[in-house]
């Protein structure tokens, strides 16, 4: 089973270390949404193309980030168009697009293990208080559990695309939710096991 998104390459970006990338992914959603204007929504959208050419990824990597989120997505879109009207609600759409394709391209360059590294070199410079073992811990099952529910999803679709259930959100969404807590459990139970808190 899929358990990291992580492409190989020798890009610079996958040779940037992870600090500096989860850093940048900072400042660039941060910047999308304190600006809230259609020239700085147009270059976040190039630079993330840029981002994916430089990392030598396809079109179709961007597709696959958002694929997931489309339901959400076309909700989101609705909701907006019924609310605001359709400029914003396009603005809306494409701005959780860039983000959603902005984090992804960091998960395409970065190792699980880079990024467990990358969240306590961030931390390092934190007050001794702070229990930066347990947030790097936390941080790199977020970091397994994207793919690892992804790749459910698709074997829940595929499974009632078979019965014909394929449009029956109720009958995708349940297994999906319970297939995830029981990872989650088997996860938690193998943390406590280690003397983990």
């Amino acid at each position: 089973m899929l358990t990291d998104l992580y492409i190989p390459g020798d890009s610079l970006l996958h040779r940037t270390r992870p600090a500096w990338k989860l850093a940048l992914l900072f400042l660039y959603c941060t910047a999308l949404f304190v600006v809230t204007h259609p020239v700085v929504l147009t270059v976040g959208i190039l630079l993330v193309a840029l981002g994916y050419g430089a990392a030598g990824l396809s079109p179709r990597d961007a597709l696959t980030a958002i694929r997931p989120a489309l339901f959400v997505l076309v909700i989101i879109f609705a909701a907006q168009l019924w609310l605001t009207g359709l400029a914003m609600a396009i603005y809306v759409t494409l701005r959780l697009m860039a983000l959603l394709m902005a984090a992804a391209l960091v998960t395409y360059t970065t190792r699980a293990s880079e990024f467990t590294e990358g969240i306590m070199a961030l931390l390092s410079r934190a007050p001794a208080w702070v229990p930066k073992d347990k947030i790097a811990l936390a941080m790199s099952l977020v970091w397994r559990f994207i793919p690892l529910i992804r790749a459910q999803f698709d074997e829940v679709r595929e499974a009632q695309r078979a019965r014909g259930l394929e449009r029956n959100m109720l009958a995708l969404l349940v297994p999906l939710v319970v297939r995830t807590l029981k990872t989650a459990d088997e996860v938690a139970e193998a943390i406590t096991a280690r003397s983990l808190d």
